[in-house]
């Protein structure tokens, strides 16, 4: 009988062991700190291409210096120098030229500022400019020479070429053993070879055509006479590739040469200083807009507005309306644009940022509330010291709960099915410099971004009611996205007795919390299938 009665004490305490280890383990995966590693993502120093015309071209080095040559000027000329003016051509009179063939003119766009302004403009001009190329660049851009494991050497990567301008082709060379005749072979598809200029007992064939032959008895006069090989694009192209073809009688290579147009620059005046954090002098009126978005909620935006200006009084905020019943909201520095009602979360967030001049814009929804913690500056701090498109702060609800909401976004290759998609909570690195920052993919609705890359982005206006991660998925591979949990603003209480709400506020919810028969959720995986190609979605 004693036996009998202890199995279920065994039980039990079994049961407990199980349950009490199961809690351990959930406990060290889910709440234990995580290795992560700390990233650098400060600016580093600029890369300047090489494939400009330079003077050491024309002044070799001591191993061909015993080499003559003739300059071709008329290739020369072709070649980029970094100095363009603009200077009108001299034409000839011709009889009804203006009418045939346009005014010609010449701007100089400095004349758009006094005298006395240009030494501030120029120099935040190129401030500006020094950081653009800096964020707008990777080492998949820079110059590398595959150096001679076979007998030829030539650019891996690196080479650039405007559409139908003129290159020197940086890099080649041949290290063949000695032999009586040296001779290497250039074919392309989308231009043509020549050089700027002529070595002595060095035979050139094929001039102006797509494949160019160079031979010589002598290796260091090939080698100097490839120095001078130019590549001129000759179909026109915005953004493509031609693949060149190098060679030897008994060794073949390719290399690739991009042809495209550069991208233009978008610069923002930071303005001039005041005080700001960090060591550091902002002008956030210069340098931010808030934007936000707002439908049948005027007393919660105007309590947001309240509590901006104690902390902003000149920041612009731009304000998206699909109400029904609209109201004005008036006061300095406030736009408010007008859609048809409903139109939808997304759309309105479009036009809210469509209208952005600034540098950066601070997307808020409309029942935030600033608070002394919602440093903005904090959060120009990090964009303009670091790498990254888009930061998000931390959103402290009524209840005291404080979230990030970062995600961790991924596409797995798939079959013709479709990509699967998988996020999951959490980041990926500390960022150097910046504590309370990390990388990540996706925060929470409280950022500051770089208005251009927002832009280049969007928000799909078919997600008309409940959207938010759809961005970042979206902005997947474009948008390089940190998380800073100390820059915190307020949710508005959100907790109203059913028999107090308005019918505004019966209305909103509505067409906040969609239900089960509503079409909004298929729709978003409708998206999901087509638009981005996934056939399904993993996440916790």
């Amino acid at each position: 009988m004693a036996n009998i009665r202890m199995r279920p004490v065994q039980k039990s305490l079994c049961a407990l062991m199980v349950l009490t280890a199961s809690l351990a383990f959930l406990y060290l995966h889910v709440w234990s700190p995580k290795p992560y590693t700390t990233v650098d993502l400060r600016h580093r120093a600029e890369w300047v291409p090489e494939q400009l015309l330079n003077d050491r071209l024309l002044v070799p080095d001591k191993k061909y210096a015993h080499i003559a040559f003739r300059i071709k000027e008329e290739i020369v000329e072709l070649l980029p120098k970094n100095s363009c003016k603009c200077q009108v051509e001299p034409s000839m009179n011709l009889p009804f030229q203006k009418q045939l063939f346009g005014h010609v003119y010449s701007l100089e766009f400095a004349n758009a500022f006094k005298p006395s302004e240009l030494p501030e403009i120029n120099s935040q001009r190129e401030q500006e400019y020094r950081s653009y190329r800096q964020r707008s660049q990777s080492p998949a851009d820079q110059l590398l020479i595959v150096r001679a494991n076979s007998p030829l050497e030539y650019p891996a990567q690196g080479v650039e070429v405007r559409p139908l301008q003129t290159i020197l082709i940086p890099g080649l060379s041949l290290q063949a053993a000695e032999r009586t005749l040296y001779r290497v072979n250039l074919t392309a598809t989308m231009g043509t070879f020549d050089v700027a200029a002529e070595v002595e007992g060095v035979k050139v064939e094929g001039e102006g055509r797509m494949h160019l032959t160079l031979s010589a008895s002598q290796l260091d006069n090939l080698n100097r006479q490839m120095q001078f090989v130019t590549y001129t694009n000759t179909l026109f192209h915005p953004n493509t590739a031609d693949t060149v073809q190098f060679s030897t009688d008994e060794h073949h290579a390719s290399f690739i040469i991009r042809i495209r147009h550069a991208p233009t620059p978008r610069l923002y005046n930071p303005g001039s200083s005041s005080g700001g954090t960090s060591g550091e002098e902002y002008n956030i009126s210069a340098l931010v807009t808030i934007a936000t978005k707002t439908f049948l909620r005027y007393d919660k935006l105007r309590a947001l507005i309240d509590s901006i200006r104690k902390f902003y009084p000149t920041v612009t905020i731009i304000i998206a309306d699909d109400s029904l019943d609209t109201e004005r909201v008036e006061g300095p520095h406030i736009e408010q644009y007008f859609m048809p009602f409903g139109k939808g979360w997304f759309a309105g967030r479009n036009l809210a940022i469509s209208q952005v001049t600034t540098k950066y814009v601070l997307w808020v929804d409309d029942d935030f509330i600033f608070t002394p913690r919602t440093k903005v500056e904090k959060l120009v701090d990090v964009l303009e010291k670091t790498s990254l498109d888009l930061v998000g702060g931390a959103v402290r609800e009524i209840t005291g709960y404080t979230t990030t909401y970062r995600q961790q976004i991924s596409v797995q290759p798939g079959d013709e099915d479709g990509d699967c998609l998988r996020t999951r909570q959490g980041y990926h690195h500390i960022i150097e410099g910046f504590p309370d920052c990390v990388v990540t993919d996706g925060v929470v609705n409280f950022f500051l971004a770089r208005t251009e890359k927002v832009l280049q982005v969007g928000f799909d206006p078919r997600l008309s009611r409940v959207a938010h991660l759809e961005f970042f998925i979206d902005g997947l591979g474009i948008l390089h996205v940190g998380s800073c949990s100390n820059v915190v603003v307020d949710h508005a209480s959100k907790i109203k007795l059913p028999w107090l709400k308005t019918e505004s506020e019966k209305q909103y919810a509505k067409f906040r919390y969609p239900n089960s028969s509503d079409n909004s959720l298929n729709t978003k995986q409708s998206l999901f299938y087509f638009k981005n190609r996934f056939k399904c979605m993993t996440g916790n």
